[in-house]
């Protein structure tokens, strides 16, 4: 578990510009509602000018404005994909002393690209948390089994709501990008994992999978729905989660899903759009949902599960 050291307002996106201020997405909330909030922030790759999008895709360019935005949202529970090292330890500076994080490297030795839940402690209590690979073998680190060539992993984190009461799960992910047949299976490994767990549950990551897609599918067949399929208020009017440094695109493909179990109430969920100066921080854009759980968080909204057939 890392803690965070600093917390800044307003960052300068560029050297020499004035700070800036953004309106979020979101931005906090009060209890009982919880921000959740998933973001692939795009690893930072070795640099290469002849490809459409090197400038954009610079680490130094980008990071600026990330920090706009993570100071912005400050979302009560945060989940990351494709950090590196020592992205994550930027990332845990932009959030400030008051969030916690904690993730895994997908490697063998836990290193290397990371998957990380950040969770703000002035509202949750971590209670416990685990990693897990997804393959065969999920207790050993570095484990591949469903064609995939690269390991894949998830982290889950139970925590206690400090100021609602009762506690809660919340699961990270990073599905394969070139076999289906991972996304699938990783799928069933993941729904079996959440239908397991006690609890309100929230799934979050980058699926690299659209809506309907049979890794979709497997996943909301279960306890866990779409947030924004069943939210009272749709924060975008259709965009896509990757637009690839482009402006939030209608009718792109929804890769990034934010998953929670037909208990909760969803009050706003969507993709974020922000781009601070101009910048996009990401190829990928975040996914916000509200939610909220009943009293004690033990009364189910059966209006929100989706029906058997």
């Amino acid at each position: 578990m890392t803690p965070a050291t600093s917390s800044p307002a307003d960052t300068p996106v560029g050297s020499g510009t004035a700070p800036e201020r953004i309106v979020p997405t979101i931005g906090p909330v009060d209890a009982p509602d919880l921000h959740l909030m998933t973001y692939n922030v795009r690893r930072r790759m070795p640099q290469v000018l002849t490809t459409r999008h090197a400038l954009a895709d610079r680490w130094s360019t980008r990071l600026p404005a990330l920090r706009l935005l993570l100071g912005a949202e400050r979302p009560s529970v945060l989940g990351i994909q494709e950090a590196l090292p020592d992205q994550s330890a930027q990332l845990a500076d932009a959030l400030g002393e008051d969030y916690a994080s904690v993730g895994t490297g997908r490697d063998r030795d836990r290193g290397g690209e990371r998957i990380e839940l950040y969770v703000d402690t002035t509202r949750l209590r971590i209670v416990r948390h685990d990693a897990l690979w997804l393959s065969a073998t999920p207790g050993v680190p570095g484990s591949r089994s469903y064609g995939n060539m690269i390991p894949r992993t998830a982290v889950h984190v139970e925590l206690e709501d400090l100021a609602a009461g009762g506690r809660l799960h919340v699961v990270v992910t990073h599905f394969d990008h070139l076999s289906a047949r991972s996304r699938l299976h990783s799928a069933v490994q993941l729904r079996t994992y959440t239908d397991a767990l006690d609890g309100p549950v929230a799934l979050m990551g980058d699926f690299n999978a659209g809506v309907g897609s049979p890794a979709h599918r497997e996943l909301t067949r279960g306890r866990l729905v779409d947030s924004r399929e069943i939210a009272d208020e749709r924060l975008d009017p259709g965009w896509g989660s990757f637009s690839n440094y482009g402006p939030p695109r209608t009718g792109g493909r929804r890769l990034d899903w934010l998953l929670v179990d037909g208990d909760a109430h969803v009050d706003r969920a969507g993709v974020g759009g922000i781009r601070p100066g101009g910048i996009a921080p990401s190829d990928h854009d975040p996914v916000h949902a509200v939610v909220r759980w009943a009293s004690g968080q033990d009364h189910v909204h059966d209006e929100h599960r989706p029906q058997e057939p």
